[in-house]
């Protein structure tokens, strides 16, 4: 019989670094998805909740920054760093609004769209190789997209919602593309700033009382698992795998989000929501699956 350290060890190196990514990218993902249950659960005005949660993500990853090895932090923050800082607080703020104004099948399903955005953008900015697979999946997305717009009886408000989906996960995909443009930018940093930025941008639009603490914990929850954790989680087993397969992965995300607000809050999609986000997602599974990502 094997002592206690021996096997430890022994289990150690049958786990392969590869392994290792994809399960913290898959854990990453189920942690992302609960931003939607979260907001339901706070029923909050829309800066009380970017305020309150922008709080307890700064504290996470700020705590994070501290505690990493010295060798993990990058050199470079300068004006990239800037850029993506604010790119990234507008986002998190979109998010909350869309995720207020409009279901969450919606907002993911506009967000299933993020790679075709960001391919798109680093396209057009610096003339990044986009393949003809790559145009026949987002051509499929746009359509899912159009359907689920177009065929629904969608209030002004679900509208509104919607199109502020696509601000978000538009800034979302630049703030991919500018990381990719300068790789050596420190990712958890900019976040870090964006979200103490967030916090003087909500504090004078939030009510003076505190919230209830049923509303406080789904703020803190939503701060340090969803926009704390998860982030650093997702830097991590990252760099353990390929960004097409991180991609794929990460599409676990737009699957749960409007489950569990189905689950724990009766929020049901429509039939043409459903098909739109099918598509949309069919899409995305299609091009990523396929390796697409990769071999650009």
């Amino acid at each position: 019989m094997q002592p206690p350290s021996l096997a430890r060890q022994s289990v150690m190196t049958r786990v392969s670094p590869r392994l290792m990514g994809i399960v913290i990218v898959l854990i990453s993902a189920v942690m992302w998805s609960l931003a939607g249950p979260f907001v339901r659960m706070a029923n909050l005005d829309i800066w009380s909740i970017v305020g309150w949660r922008s709080v307890f993500t700064a504290l996470t990853l700020f705590v994070w920054i501290a505690l990493r090895p010295p060798s993990e932090v990058p050199m470079q923050f300068g004006r990239g760093g800037m850029l993506v800082t604010l790119i990234s607080t507008c986002a998190s703020i979109a998010y909350v609004v869309a995720l207020s104004w409009t279901t969450v099948a919606n907002v993911m399903t506009i967000y299933a769209t993020l790679p075709f955005i960001a391919g798109l953008m680093a396209f057009l900015w610096y003339r990044e190789r986009v393949s003809g697979r790559f145009i026949l999946a987002g051509m499929i997305a746009l359509a899912g997209i159009c359907t689920m717009v177009g065929g629904a009886a969608f209030t002004t408000r679900d509208l509104l919602g919607i199109l502020i989906a696509l601000v978000m996960t538009s800034a979302f995909a630049l703030q991919l593309v500018v990381a990719r443009r300068y790789p050596r930018l420190d990712s958890a940093r900019m976040v870090a700033y964006a979200a103490l930025l967030c916090i003087p941008l909500a504090l004078p639009f939030m009510p003076l009382a505190l919230p209830s603490g049923r509303a406080l914990l789904a703020c803190a929850l939503y701060g340090a698992i969803t926009t704390g954790l998860g982030y650093i989680l997702v830097l991590i087993g990252g760099r353990l795998i390929g960004a097409g397969e991180a991609g794929f992965l990460s599409l676990i995300d737009v699957v749960l989000g409007p489950a569990w607000v189905w689950v724990f809050f009766g929020e049901r999609m429509s039939a043409l929501s459903i098909l739109s986000a099918m598509t949309v997602l069919g899409a995305v599974v299609w091009y990523l699956g396929s390796g697409g990502l990769a071999r650009r």
